[in-house]
């Protein structure tokens, strides 16, 4: 049975989405176009460890909180991981790709609001 969000759970749900964007992160920087290569870098290990994190805690937030409230929360973490690769590896966020991050923002808070 669901509880809904708590202060506890919506923690833990910033933590997967920390989590999933340090993932990102790793994988991009180890990222090679020879897999055996790919295998050798610690960044990508990192990644596969904040992966393993991420599934613990994200089950541990599905054991309390309905699905169709906790997915839509981890939409944050399209625009998390779209700022982190601007800032680290300057990657250029144009004005319609700045808009769609606003525009999910947005629609992350309007659903989230609804579980609140």
């Amino acid at each position: 049975m669901t509880s809904g969000l708590t202060g506890w759970t919506l923690g833990l749900i910033l933590s997967c989405i920390l989590a999933e964007t340090g993932r990102e992160l790793c994988f991009k920087h180890g990222a090679s176009s020879v897999l055996a290569e790919t295998l050798r870098k610690p960044a990508i290990w990192l990644g596969i460890a904040f992966w393993a994190v991420e599934l613990v805690m994200w089950t541990r937030v599905l054991e309390d909180v309905a699905l169709s409230e906790a997915f839509p929360l981890m939409a944050l973490s399209y625009a998390a991981i779209a700022l982190a690769g601007a800032v680290i590896f300057k990657e250029t966020i144009n004005l319609r790709h700045a808009l769609g991050i606003v525009l999910v923002t947005f629609g992350v808070v309007c659903v989230g609001a609804t579980g609140l």
